[in-house]
């Protein structure tokens, strides 16, 4: 992980956790290295990593276990894929429709564009 861009580090983190979790490279009920190990192999502050945990333990995302350390919970990944549904509803689907819409694309011709476009790329949309 690198930290370059102008982004808080411990929202990179969790950022970085949120996609692990979604693309199921940390799985459910998998522990998640400790502030400590953060903190030593990325240089940052314990408390930076801290921050991060406690906002996805706020997220309903990771769990901490006293004297044990922090878990992904279950049920995690689905919530992160309904918050990105939603936001991916409300930040690009709905306004690309409303431009198309303001374009002067019809209700049917917008349908069928996308129904030809998901049919070209089955085996990527299941």
């Amino acid at each position: 992980m690198h930290f370059a861009d102008a982004t808080p580090i411990y929202l990179q983190i969790a950022e970085d956790l949120r996609t692990q979790i979604l693309n199921g490279s940390l799985e459910e009920g998998a522990q998640v290295m400790s502030t400590t190990r953060y903190t030593t192999t990325y240089q940052i502050n314990p408390a930076t990593a801290a921050r991060a945990f406690a906002q996805l333990v706020a997220e309903d995302l990771l769990e901490k276990r006293r004297g044990v350390g922090v878990f992904v919970r279950p049920g995690a990944r689905d919530a992160l894929r309904e918050r990105g549904r939603n936001r991916y509803w409300d930040e690009v689907l709905a306004p690309a429709l409303d431009q198309g819409v303001r374009l002067g694309l019809d209700r049917h011709e917008l349908v069928n564009r996308v129904r030809d476009y998901l049919g070209s790329r089955k085996e990527e949309c299941r």
